[in-house]
């Protein structure tokens, strides 16, 4: 049985390389697009069983992309990507014809469950390894991440959610989030 063609949209080229490279060690067709305009190309030149979209390309919303994604590639599955999930932007995805959500960080033993290929080296009723803990500072990473795309990235309006002077703000972001542990 072969597997579907993929089409996975990004902003972030070494998630777009790293994904991309470990799905087609796994036997997908997979191409890829980092914006707007290079996925609507990309599913003119051939339609795809399957679109993994984030849900920020660059400053926008991906949302608006989803029902042209569509109209291009009918019968098509589009599994939403997001280091911003919030109950809001999961029902907006799923109206609009999302038939999965993600949250980054996504390991690749969960698209592959997505994708409905279970996860690698895993049999039935076998125990997983406990996740490892998130640093500390990934989490507030994160949280102020998902509050300032909340405030369409106005530091100050961000600042004043979180209940930080905009300064602190601006130095946190201006740090590289710890890596996160590793997942498969």
């Amino acid at each position: 049985m072969s597997k579907p063609a993929l089409l996975l949209i990004d902003d972030d080229a070494l998630f777009l390389r790293t994904l991309g490279g470990a799905l087609e060690r796994k036997g997908y067709g997979v191409r890829t697009a980092q914006s707007e305009e290079a996925a609507l190309a990309a599913v003119g030149e051939a339609p795809a069983e399957v679109i993994l979209l984030d849900l920020m390309l660059g400053e926008r919303s991906s949302l608006p992309l989803i029902e042209p994604l569509l109209a291009h590639c009918p019968g098509a599955r589009l599994i939403m990507l997001t280091g911003y999930a919030s109950v809001a932007t999961t029902v907006a995805a799923m109206r609009l014809g999302a038939t999965d959500y993600l949250a980054k960080p996504v390991g690749l033993g969960e698209v592959l469950h997505a994708l409905g290929d279970g996860a690698p080296g895993r049999e039935k009723g076998a125990e997983e390894a406990p996740p490892q803990p998130i640093p500390l500072g990934r989490v507030e990473w994160e949280h102020i991440q998902r509050v300032l795309a909340d405030h369409e990235g106005n530091i100050s309006a961000a600042a004043r959610a979180l209940g930080v002077h905009r300064r602190s703000l601006q130095r946190k972001l201006a740090k590289r989030p710890p890596p996160l542990p590793p997942r498969d």
